[in-house]
């Protein structure tokens, strides 16, 4: 449904998008994640029309939108800073598109209690803007976003404004929303878990360029490289070794057919491999190791609530090489070891990947 051809986007001299393709497909979440500086709002802003292109084509539908006013392209923006009109009521700030769109006053109404009703603000038409919560004037940015029904709607930081507790209580809002809406949506944010959470994909930036997409799952099992593990938050990498048979790593050796490897990966030779959060765990004292995994002894050093678990550090004894302590996590204190508890531990293959090389930003 939108489909970006070769854009690049500069200020002044500097290149801020450099030839980039992206697809959207009809009522896809799509979520454009990155670094603040990699080109992720420029680009919304130029789908938008608000910034030219200095190459490339975008299509929404089929049709170019080079030469078309914002008004005209059937795309909803909505800013990380809400820009509401802050002394008129609610009704007249998500009223506001349809009436640019020339809509009668019955219609526009209309259009005003459903996007109301969407995200949970029923009934707050008369309200005035300046009396509404935080929470509140972000659901009615969205609603004016919403308002005049675009093709294509973009999100733009939409929670980055807010407290933890208000973020947390949209972002599990927003899904069912977004599916109710059923258009096409851009997301624009650096939260790795705003975007797991909200995307049937999702799109990596850095420096102007795309460097992994991919679904949720599939981006966090297999990373391509050490910048895009590193940004979803997995910073447990090793140097390893890889020959035809194992990979060798400072813990010890694996089978080589039981670790998962981005695509281009060098097959044999020196490459960095990411330690999913899920592949360490600790073993009990006569549990037996299990197949195809690696065992690694350490001492516990501390260990954190985390909320939904406690992250439990240890520091491998026995491996010269490797003076980095693992990260594991545990869902009680009955699974998690105390401080100075010497532990065992079992490495699951299938939670170690193989990164490619990091391209050149």
């Amino acid at each position: 449904m939108l489909a970006i051809r070769g854009v690049t986007l500069a200020y002044d001299d500097t290149v801020v998008v450099h030839d980039l393709d992206l697809d959207a497909a009809d009522g896809e979440v799509l979520c454009l994640l990155g670094p603040s500086g990699c080109g992720k709002s420029t680009l919304l802003r130029a789908i938008a029309g608000l910034e030219p292109l200095q190459a490339g084509t975008i299509h929404l539908d089929d049709r170019d939108l080079a030469g078309l006013r914002p008004d005209q392209r059937e795309v909803g923006l909505m800013f990380q800073e809400h820009a509401l009109f802050p002394h008129r009521s609610v009704a007249e700030n998500v009223g506001f598109g349809p009436r640019v769109h020339g809509l009668a006053p019955d219609a526009v109404g209309e259009r005003v209690r459903e996007a109301l009703e969407l995200v949970g603000l029923a009934g707050t038409e008369h309200r005035g803007v300046d009396q509404l919560s935080g929470g509140e004037r972000q659901r009615v940015a969205l609603a004016r976003a919403i308002a005049p029904r675009p093709r294509l709607l973009m999100l733009d930081e939409p929670l980055g404004s807010l407290d933890r507790a208000l973020q947390t209580r949209l972002l599990a809002e927003l899904p069912e929303v977004l599916a109710e809406l059923g258009t096409t949506v851009v997301y624009v944010t650096h939260d790795q878990d705003e975007a797991l959470a909200l995307a049937d994909r999702v799109a990596v930036m850095r420096a102007g360029r795309i460097e992994q997409q991919a679904t949720p799952d599939r981006l966090w099992r297999t990373p391509r490289t050490s910048f895009v593990a590193g940004f979803l938050g997995l910073d447990q990498q090793l140097p390893v070794r890889v020959d035809t048979a194992a990979v060798h790593t400072p813990l010890g050796s694996l089978a080589r057919r039981a670790v998962s490897a981005a695509e281009g990966t060098v097959r044999e030779g020196a490459t960095r491999a990411v330690l999913l959060p899920e592949a360490i765990r600790l073993l009990d004292d006569d549990e037996a190791l299990p197949a195809d995994h690696l065992a690694v002894t350490g001492t516990v050093l501390r260990r954190r609530f985390r909320g939904d678990h406690l992250q439990v550090t240890v520091r491998v004894t026995g491996s010269t090489d490797h003076d980095t302590p693992l990260d594991l996590r545990a869902l009680s204190l009955r699974d998690a070891a105390p401080p100075d508890a010497v532990v065992r531990l079992a490495i699951d293959p299938a939670g170690v990947h193989l990164l490619a090389p990091d391209p050149r930003p």
